[in-house]
């Protein structure tokens, strides 16, 4: 026995509104990402060391993953600093 073709457009919207989504957030983290693709299977040695590098990266650039070939920081670096230091009382 066949089957109605209009049993099957639900199936056909939700099948499409997942490949939307899945589009939709593979561009948005394409964009935070500087243009470059998601980092996977990142390990400890990623997670902790090279987050101080990225971090730099971060400053120097904008971007978490951007990288930047210029020998002069660009101005305002020098204030960047990412250790916090509390306030000494005199």
């Amino acid at each position: 026995m066949p089957v109605p073709f209009e049993t099957l457009i639900p199936y056909g919207i939700i099948v499409a509104m997942f490949g939307v989504t899945g589009a939709g957030l593979s561009k948005i983290r394409n964009m935070q990402n500087g243009g470059k693709r998601q980092r996977r299977g990142i390990d400890q040695w990623d997670k902790v060391g090279a987050s101080l590098l990225m971090d730099r990266d971060r400053r120097l650039t904008g971007f978490l993953r951007g990288q930047t070939d210029n020998p002069i920081a660009p101005d305002g670096y020098e204030l960047n600093n990412p250790w916090r230091c509390e306030k000494r009382m005199s």
